[in-house]
This record gives C-alpha cells, sequence and structure tokens, in this order.
C-alpha cells in the first residue's frame, strides 16, 4: 500500500506499484495505492478510515457497509466506477439474503479493489463517525416567531348565512386574533371541512407571517387545540450541516445533530464543486440531491431526539456560504467559480419547504437569510447578526475559519467583509497526516523547546501522551492523523522551538539535536509519532499552512487598510473550526493580527446563531437584511495589494508587521533568516507553557 502524499514512501515505490489503483475515502478524504484484490476494509483500515466491523470480516454484521461514488472526479485524477470493484461474492449474497443490504450499498469486508476508486463510508452505518462540533447557543433570544398558532370555536353552518366553512374559520380568526386578509395554503383548502368537523367546529390554525407589510398565510390547521410548533435553523457548512429543532412557542431547542456534508466526495473545497458542476451534465442535480437528503436525514435526528412529529415543524430558516446556498436552493454556482463571482440571487429567499424536497408540514416556509457578497455568504450574514459588529463601539474582527474563509470588520460606524480562499488545509486536506476531527486525531500539540520532545492530546483520550494510562487508553481509538486545531499549534511550536525558520523552512541541522527531526527527499520532516500509524509533518504541509494562513492575514489586512486602522479591538472566531483554535497560537502562525488575548475569543457556530435568532424573531431578519444592504464589499482578488501582504504574511507571523501584545506572553526564537525583525525578532520573556 502507498499513501498518497509521502514524498518519501513514494520515492522508494516500484515502478508495478504506481499501477496500483488509486482509492479515496470520503468525507475522512483519506486516499492511498493498494494492490489489485485488496478488501475495501483492508484498505480502510491500513489508512486510518474508521469503518465499523464487529464480526471479524465473515459478512454477517453488516457494519462495514460502503458505497462506490461514479464518475471523473478531476481533483484527485479518478475516474470511479462500480466495474472496479469486485462483483457481489457469495458471502454478500447471503448477507442480502437474510437481511437487507440496500441498493448501491458493498460490505467492505468481502468487496476487493481492482482499479480506481472513490468510496463513501455511509454515516449512517458510523457509531465512532466525525465529531461534528457545532454546539447549540445558550442565548437567550425574545421571541417574536413569523408562526403563531391560533384556536378559535367557528360558527355551525347556517342556511340562513350561506358563507363557506373556510370564510367562517377567516371570520373568527380576525375576531378573536385580529388577522385580516388571511391567505391559505393551497393543500389546505380540501381538507378544512373535514378538520372543522372532526374537531367539532373548534381548531387551531398556524399563521405565518414574516413581515409586518405581507399578507397572512395559514399554513396548518388541526382538529381541536394543538399547542406546539417547531421551526428548523440550519447552518449548511461546505465541511459540515448543523441543525437546530427549536420550540416555537417557548424557544426551547429540542434537539441538535449535524452530519459532514455528502458534497464532499465531490470536491473538498468550494471550488472543485464547481468545477465538478461545469464538467459532470448532472453535477449540480447530484450535489442538490445529496445536501437535500442530508438535510432530511438531519430533520429525522433532531425530531427523534426531541420526540417531535416533523410533521409539526412549521418555519424553518437556513444559512450557508454562496456555493452551498446556490446548491441547497437548486441554483448552477458556475458563476461564482470565475470573475465577476456573480451571485444569482443576494437577498434574503422564502420558499414552501416542500418546493425543494424538505420532508415537513407542507404548510412550512422557509427563510433564506441575505447573501453579502460573491463568497461572503448567509453563514457570514448570520454570524454578522450574531456577533453584531455594527452594534459595536470596539473595531471588531470577525473570522469564520473554513475552506473559503470568511472576514467581516467594523463597528457601529462602518463595517466591511470580503472572503480569502485558504483552502481545506485547516481541516486537514492537503497535509500528509492530515485528518478531519474524529475519535484518534492529535488535537493538541506542545513541543520542549530544548530536547524537542512531543506531547499531544487526541480526540477521546483525557491524557495527554506523556501521562501514565494514555497507551492504554488511546490503544481504544487509535493515534490515526491530525486535525485542523492541532495542525496550527505544531507548525507555531515548531517556529517557537526553532525547528522551522521564519520563513517555514525545517531546519536540518536540527537533527544532530533530536532524531525527530528526519530527512525527507531533499527536505526534512518533524517526527510526531511512530505507531501503527507514522505521523510527520513535512516541509509540504508546512507550506499548505502558510498559505492558507497568509491568504487570510492578507485579506484581513485589506480590510484594515479600507478603514485606514492599523490594530482590531477585539477579534471572534467563527465557525466549529474556530471554536478549538487556541487564540496564541492563531496568533503565533499569524492567522490573524496581534490583539489583547483577552479579547480573542471563539464563538461556535455564529452563523448557526444567527439562524436561530431570525427563526425566533422575525426582527432579526429586517435587522439583517438591512445590515447587509450597508456593508461594503472589498473583492480581494482585485485588490492590487493582496499580493504585497500575502507574501509578508507567509512569514511567521508576519515579514513586516508587529505583535508587541503577543509578545508579552511568547518566547520568540532566534531569528535564523536574514530579515528586519522589527517587533517580531529576538528573544523575549519566556512564554509559559500548560
Amino acid at each position: 500500500m502507498r499513501i498518497e502524499g509521502n514524498s518519501e514512501i513514494e520515492t522508494n515505490m516500484t515502478e508495478a506499484a504506481h499501477k496500483d489503483p488509486l482509492v479515496l475515502f470520503m468525507p475522512s478524504g483519506k486516499r492511498g495505492r493498494f494492490p489489485v484484490g485488496t478488501p475495501v476494509l483492508d484498505a480502510a483500515r491500513s489508512l486510518g478510515v474508521y469503518v465499523e466491523s464487529v464480526c471479524g470480516g465473515r459478512a454477517t454484521c453488516g457494519r462495514c457497509q460502503i458505497e462506490v461514488q461514479e464518475g471523473s472526479f478531476a481533483k484527485h485524477k479518478i475516474v470511479s466506477s462500480n466495474d472496479h470493484i469486485s462483483p457481489l461474492g457469495p458471502k454478500e449474497q447471503r448477507y442480502a439474503s437474510v437481511r437487507e443490504l440496500p441498493d448501491g450499498r458493498r460490505l467492505s469486508c468481502s468487496a476487493q479493489i481492482l482499479g480506481d476508486l472513490v468510496i463513501d463510508v455511509p454515516q449512517d452505518t458510523v457509531i465512532n463517525a466525525q465529531v461534528v462540533r457545532k454546539a447549540a447557543s445558550d442565548r437567550v433570544i425574545e421571541r417574536n416567531a413569523a408562526v403563531q398558532l391560533c384556536y378559535v370555536e367557528v360558527d355551525e353552518p347556517d342556511m340562513h348565512k350561506p358563507l363557506g366553512d373556510l370564510d367562517r374559520l377567516k371570520v373568527m380568526l380576525e375576531k378573536d386574533w385580529g388577522w385580516k386578509d388571511l391567505l391559505i395554503a393551497p393543500h389546505l383548502i380540501p381538507q378544512v371541512q373535514g378538520i372543522l368537523r372532526k374537531g367539532n367546529w373548534a381548531v387551531t390554525a398556524a399563521i405565518h407571517r414574516d413581515m409586518d407589510s405581507s399578507r397572512p398565510f395559514i399554513v396548518g390547521l388541526w382538529p381541536g387545540l394543538k399547542n406546539e410548533a417547531y421551526g428548523i435553523a440550519c447552518d449548511i457548512g461546505s465541511t459540515t450541516i448543523a441543525m437546530h429543532l427549536v420550540s416555537l412557542l417557548s424557544g426551547r431547542i429540542v434537539g441538535s445533530s449535524g452530519t459532514s456534508n455528502p458534497q464532499i466526495r465531490f470536491g473538498e473545497d468550494l471550488m472543485s464543486r464547481v468545477s465538478y458542476v461545469m464538467m459532470n451534465p448532472d453535477g449540480r442535480e447530484a450535489m442538490t440531491k445529496a445536501v437535500r437528503e442530508a438535510v432530511n436525514s438531519l430533520i429525522g435526528k433532531v425530531c427523534a431526539e426531541g420526540e417531535v412529529d416533523r410533521h409539526d415543524i412549521l418555519d424553518m430558516v437556513f444559512v450557508g456560504n454562496p456555493i452551498m446556498h446556490h446548491l441547497f436552493l437548486g441554483i448552477d454556482p458556475t458563476e461564482l467559480g470565475q470573475a465577476p463571482f456573480a451571485l444569482a440571487v443576494s437577498g434574503a429567499l422564502q420558499y414552501w419547504a416542500h418546493e425543494i424536497d424538505i420532508d415537513v408540514n407542507r404548510g412550512a416556509r422557509l427563510y433564506m437569510l441575505p447573501c453579502i457578497a460573491g463568497h461572503v455568504g448567509a453563514d457570514a450574514a448570520g454570524a454578522t447578526l450574531s456577533e453584531g459588529p455594527y452594534r459595536q463601539d470596539k473595531m471588531m474582527l470577525l473570522v469564520d475559519v473554513g475552506t473559503n474563509a470568511e472576514i467581516v470588520l467594523g463597528n457601529k460606524d462602518r463595517v466591511v467583509a470580503a472572503s480569502s480562499p485558504t483552502g481545506p488545509a485547516f481541516e486537514g486536506a492537503e497535509i500528509s497526516s492530515g485528518q478531519r476531527a474524529a475519535p484518534g486525531a492529535i488535537e493538541r500539540v506542545r513541543i520542549d523547546p530544548e530536547t524537542l520532545e512531543p506531547r499531544f492530546r487526541v480526540i477521546g483520550v483525557e491524557k495527554w501522551s506523556d501521562e501514565d494510562g494514555f497507551a492504554e487508553a488511546a490503544a481504544a481509538v487509535g493515534v490515526t492523523g491530525i486535525c485542523g486545531s492541532a495542525i496550527i499549534e505544531i507548525v507555531a511550536e515548531m517556529y517557537l522551538s526553532g525547528i522551522i525558520s521564519q520563513d517555514g523552512v525545517v531546519d536540518g541541522a536540527m537533527a544532530a539535536k533530536s532524531p525527530r527531526i528526519i530527512p525527507n527527499g531533499r527536505t526534512f520532516s518533524y517526527l510526531l509519532h511512530e505507531g501503527q500509524q507514522r505521523i510527520t509533518v513535512t516541509q509540504n504541509d508546512i507550506r499548505a499552512i502558510q498559505l492558507a494562513k497568509a491568504a487570510l492575514y492578507a485579506g484581513i489586512k485589506l480590510l484594515m487598510e479600507k478603514l485606514e486602522i492599523d490594530h482590531v479591538d477585539t477579534i471572534r472566531f467563527a465557525g466549529a473550526f474556530g471554536s478549538f483554535i487556541d487564540p496564541k497560537y492563531a496568533m503565533v502562525l499569524g492567522l490573524i493580527p496581534d490583539c489583547d488575548l483577552e479579547e480573542v475569543k471563539a464563538v461556535g457556530n455564529a452563523a448557526g446563531t444567527g439562524a436561530l435568532m431570525a427563526l425566533l424573531n422575525r426582527g432579526h431578519r429586517r435587522e439583517i437584511e438591512q445590515t447587509v444592504s450597508k456593508i461594503e464589499k472589498i473583492e480581494t482578488a482585485l485588490e492590487s495589494k493582496f499580493q504585497e501582504h500575502f507574501i509578508n504574511a507567509m512569514a511567521m507571523p508576519n515579514k513586516v508587521d508587529a505583535f508587541p501584545k503577543l509578545s508579552q506572553v511568547v518566547t520568540w526564537p532566534e531569528p535564523k533568516v536574514a530579515a528586519d525583525d522589527g517587533e517580531g525578532g529576538g528573544r523575549r520573556r519566556r512564554r509559559s507553557r500548560e
């Protein structure tokens, strides 16, 4: 087996091995080459991909199910086909005859690799799946929901007053509740008479009105008293989808769940998905179907958690970046893949949920927050609503770090926004030992600056690697790779420990000091862990992180220049990934500008919180619509100074910008390159260590 991206291994490959099929596992993104005939389960395990199997490969438990994705995946240079996997074997046939094996599913313990493959590990078969870490908000939100339940007792028919049943219902809703000029969802009209008689002329109507200027709609009708209605707040991220189920009457979150975005099999980053749409005639339809199915599945999960009937869901609010926004709504995102990055629609949108195949109450409405710009989407609008830089006296920097970073900067006087193409490196892709945040992934790293020995923590294990009992505890989940938060920490620690220079070059001379500095072709790598999975940080890994962080910092600098400021007062990290970034290491890396560390905070899934606010209070919808119309949008690709800022930001933490506040809490290494150190060079006080 050969793991792609490890040049040390690749240089030792024979010509025959290069002909071995290439297999890519989704959603983990792990890939490698394997001889023809290798069982898919063996390939998965050798790469550290979690595929559950409790029967020892006997094809009796059915837990190791996988799916082959067919098509041309240009980004990965793979043409995947069901012809590239062995036909259904006797063991699978026996299992399928006794227990159900869904169409398109295979048992990875029996299926063998015959050619290049893209393999999807279905999340419904995984118990220890990716840790989707987007938590519900504990914020108190004043309720003013778009849906109101109204119980009325309707007059019975009277031959002397020939008014229809629906019309008498409207009369009582106006008399008892003040609702005038009511419209009704068309599907309810044939049901009105039956519901009225079933309730003995007493019914509960659900009235939906978003804007005060719009006509209200009867969207639901039940016999007798109905005393609960629910709503969904959902953040469709390029990597994960997070959802909250909320009581519209009490404001209580009754269920929360998340899952990997299944579109990741079409491309890890946003531009790859746009390319897939452009290169495949049915690409848009396939991705739209995939994300809608994932949303419907999540609705089932949160309803099960909250013991709620999904048909009691009457209102929904969604956010997402522009490409997720377009694909979810069935809009071709091709124009977003090329200048001038035109959105099909930027304003807030309203739908009947069933019109876009969402399985809830047929009368449920769906509201999508407005997008700010071509690559600053409804998710950034949701985060802006949640954190409110436009409500602040201080200068606030709001950053959502993802495959495409979204940046909002400003205060009550002026707000600017931009996006920056950071790529998927921070989420583990493009990193030789990178993986998503799942049990077994290293999430925290410290390096002793004297011995260069590391210690680390692994998701699913409480102890650090140098503590007694770690090995036994880690045996259950393994040590399988490095997730995003650890990637930031290890590169920053390598710099602070002198392993890499300010320009990000691994110092091969350090090999004399530690056996952890190992040759890797013409460069050097740092050995973080030697075990069943050999985990190293290569020169290419460091370059990938430098490129990602430089793109983000350059975007921030452009916004600072637009506002004519030289510092920010407060920084907020939004998103699931941002919740687990240590602010000190983010600053050491040069991901964000210098700031008092006490003023740098993670705010979790701020986009989801914004969706929650808009769900529970329709006034927040008007607030963010008005705010977005005033935000100034900056297109980084058109700014002449972006390249200059980008080059300076490739250095650790930056070639020209000072970090005086950070210098008070860290010890900088002795400079190893000839450069103007400014505030960033030379030794300072000893940094505190955990």
